[in-house]
């Protein structure tokens, strides 16, 4: 499947832990995005895993993966034409250093590894992301949740678990 449209995105646990979110999200809207599903959750080493399963071999994956399950992110699918493109621009590069002047990383991220937000790199993982977190875009849904990752036991409305 060719996705143009339609982006997956993430604000990562030091951004939403540093007050960051509604500036970043302002920032989505005022950059054309259609902001389709965003919610607010605790993700789970298993979905992590899988998440950032193109990384398995690497030395960084153990750390990618505590870092994303440290604490709440913001899990988004953005609707604008070249949306992959679009998101991959507006958020920078990876190392907020190396950014440009006015992209997301640039402006909230810290390091390489705390900078902010995760944008899917082409179709293919855009595709396999929003797989992952909104499977009801495709037609498919998964209901099975972890009864200790329900959402009747998470710590409040506004945050909830992910499988």
């Amino acid at each position: 499947m060719e996705l143009t449209k339609l982006t997956y995105a993430m604000i990562k646990p030091d951004a939403v832990i540093a007050k960051h979110t509604g500036k970043i999200i302002d920032e989505i809207e005022h950059n054309g995005f259609e902001i389709v599903r965003l919610q607010k959750v605790i993700i789970s080493q298993e979905l992590a895993e899988e998440f950032y399963a193109e990384h398995k071999e690497k030395p960084f994956f153990g750390e990618l993966v505590e870092f994303v399950i440290s604490g709440p992110v913001i899990i988004m699918a953005l609707h604008k034409d070249n949306a992959i493109t679009a998101w991959r621009d507006l958020i920078g590069a990876t190392d907020p250093a190396k950014a440009a002047v006015g992209t997301i990383r640039n402006s909230y991220g810290t390091s390489i590894g705390n900078n902010a937000v995760h944008g899917s790199a082409d179709s293919e993982s855009a595709v396999r992301e929003l797989g992952l977190f909104f499977p009801e875009l495709f037609g498919y849904d998964s209901d099975e949740q972890d009864d200790e990752c329900s959402k009747d036991k998470c710590s409040d409305d506004d945050e909830c678990c992910m499988k």
